[in-house]
């Protein structure tokens, strides 16, 4: 291009560079790893951070192990507070006080703290004066970055009671479990300075499953708009991801990708740092306003913590994004009970990792069941399934039960198989007319334990099996978490059934003081995914569905409160 031409084209307003996500200054807590494979150089007049790659795969190792045993201190509080609030519910108050026991004995790192162990997601800014080598320098036997992180993930995944999560596919059809956890997901970023810093995440299927994506268009951004559309979208979470949330919105975006991204490091507080006010220079910022806005919402939608009440959402993280003129993505995504992440962090002065909360006991107060107010019914399992349908039907939804007794264990790919055994004129094994079925799938279990970390899955995966099995005598008695569809509501009043909603995230305690024997009744090459056989004392849970058609999610008010001005 000519000169000219050139001269002509350049803008008026002259090149200044300004980063989208401006984070301000860290002030987390962090506890030493190790010194050990850090140092520095010189050359070239700048100081150089080497880092062996040993001392990533400690990092990682080191933090993929805290955040399935430990909470942030902060988050322990927010499940304290509720039990103080004198307009929480009952159910609220029952939910942060199992939480709170289940963060109890995951802390002992022994039982990860959900059973959903998750997909490892590690994200890591790279100072441009940070270099990376073993101890030979560089030759052929370097590792990458992302080879010590991964290495990192299987080690933890080994060597611990997690459950492996990740399927590869064999085909575009066929699909096995990797047997390790891995591939992980890894993101390194290239930045200014000398440090290199980690974000350490695990996310469980049920809150990635809630990240939602919607293409809005500028009629959206106004107050009234805005209020009466997230009223209408926060409901579709639904609790099947184990609330209270954290939950982060994203309005804007250079790309719908990049809203989604954003909102998933919104729910993990990664953002809080942004500047609070907007400005001509394209910088994300993070409105207070909107966000104790939304947080009203979420209270007043009355689905509470799981059952009824104020504490869907412990807090909210609204960010506006810049968006190109024709495009308005808004991305919502959640951080669920299973609250997993951690900074991380290689300097000069060694490596180290935010120190999570090692001794959750001491947020748990002096409430027994007893304060929490509303009666609970003891269920008799080993009845028959009669008898047990005839028990349930004298309650209304919502009622809080106590299940003991024998159940069966039976997730998604074992339902396919029943259900392709049901198609061939077979039928259901009697084990699925005669007892209640747990939707589940354990982790490994630890030496000396009847059951490794043993909490609910996601009920509405298995909603389309729901009329057939109870057409064919089985399944009428449902236990998970989260809400079903209107199918699974009209089965149940057709056939008899009910759907029993157990609390989302106390896997642990579950495993250490409800479930007393666990074993394999089939399809033993599915490992987790086998139909299972188990003994349970004191399980908790609620009516969601009953055999007259009444869900407890369908009668949740849908008033909006706020954003009129």
């Amino acid at each position: 291009m000519p000169e000219k031409a050139l001269a002509s084209a350049e803008p008026d307003k002259p090149f200044e560079y300004h980063e989208m996500l401006p984070l301000g200054k860290d002030t987390t807590p962090y506890r030493l790893i190790t010194t050990k494979g850090v140092s520095t150089f010189a050359a070239n007049g700048h100081t150089f951070l080497q880092v062996d790659p040993e001392a990533i795969r400690q990092l990682t190792a080191e933090a993929m192990r805290d955040i399935a045993h430990l909470l942030r201190p902060g988050h322990l509080q927010q499940l304290a507070n509720i039990l103080d609030d004198p307009e929480a519910s009952g159910n609220d108050k029952f939910v942060a006080l199992d939480l709170l026991k289940n963060a109890a004995i995951a802390a002992g790192g022994i039982l990860p703290g959900c059973q959903d162990t998750g997909t490892a997601i590690i994200k890591g800014k790279k100072g441009q004066f940070v270099f990376t080598a073993n101890a030979a320098g560089i030759d052929a036997a370097c590792i990458d970055d992302r080879e010590a992180i991964a290495h990192g993930v299987y080690d933890t995944y080994l060597h611990s009671n997690l459950r492996y999560s990740q399927m590869t596919a064999l085909n575009m059809w066929d699909e096995t479990n990797t047997g390790t956890n891995l591939p992980a997901e890894i993101e390194i970023e290239a930045t200014p300075g000398g440090e290199y810093k980690f974000f350490f995440m695990a996310k469980g299927g049920g809150s990635a499953n809630k990240s939602l994506l919607f293409q809005e268009t500028k009629a959206l951004l106004n107050p009234a708009s805005f209020a009466t559309w997230m009223d209408e979208k926060i409901r579709t979470l639904g609790t099947a991801a184990c609330p209270p949330y954290h939950l982060g919105v994203v309005i804007g975006g250079t790309s719908a990708e990049y809203a989604l991204k954003t909102a998933k490091l919104a729910s993990a507080r990664y953002l809080d740092t942004l500047p609070t006010s907007g400005g001509t220079d394209g910088a994300a910022f993070r409105d207070l306003d909107l966000e104790a806005e939304v947080l009203k919402i979420a209270q007043n939608t009355g689905i509470g913590a799981q059952f009824g009440g104020k504490y869907f959402c412990h807090d909210v993280r609204v960010i506006r994004l810049p968006r190109h003129g024709a495009s308005c993505p808004v991305a919502l995504a959640v951080s669920c009970s299973a609250d997993r992440q951690a900074l991380g962090k290689i300097t000069a002065e060694g490596v180290f990792l935010e120190q999570l909360e090692t001794d959750p006991a001491r947020f748990l107060p002096e409430v027994t069941d007893e304060h929490l107010g509303g009666d609970v019914v003891s269920i008799d399992l080993n009845q028959p399934m009669d008898a047990i349908r005839a028990e349930l039907s004298k309650y209304p939804v919502k009622t809080r039960l106590s299940l003991n007794g024998t159940m069966v264990v039976a997730r998604d790919i074992a339902h396919a198989k029943l259900k392709e055994r049901l198609d061939a004129g077979l039928g259901l094994p009697q084990y699925l007319k005669d007892m209640c079925v747990y939707y589940a799938g354990p982790a490994k279990t630890p030496e000396g334990y009847a059951s490794g970390s043993f909490g609910p899955t996601t009920a509405g995966r298995m909603d389309s099996y729901v009329e057939a099995f109870q057409a064919a005598g089985g399944s009428f008695v449902m236990l998970a978490k989260g809400n079903r569809s209107a199918a699974v509501t009209a089965a149940c009043a057709k056939h008899g059934g009910f759907y029993l909603g157990s609390i989302g995230g106390p896997a642990a305690r579950l495993a250490k003081d409800c479930i007393t024997k666990v074993e394999v009744l089939e399809m033993p090459e599915l490992g987790m995914e086998a139909v299972w056989k188990i003994d349970v004392v004191n399980f908790p849970a609620f009516i969601v569905v009953d055999d007259k058609g009444n869900d407890f999610f369908a009668s949740v008010s849908r008033s909006v409160s706020i954003g009129k001005k």
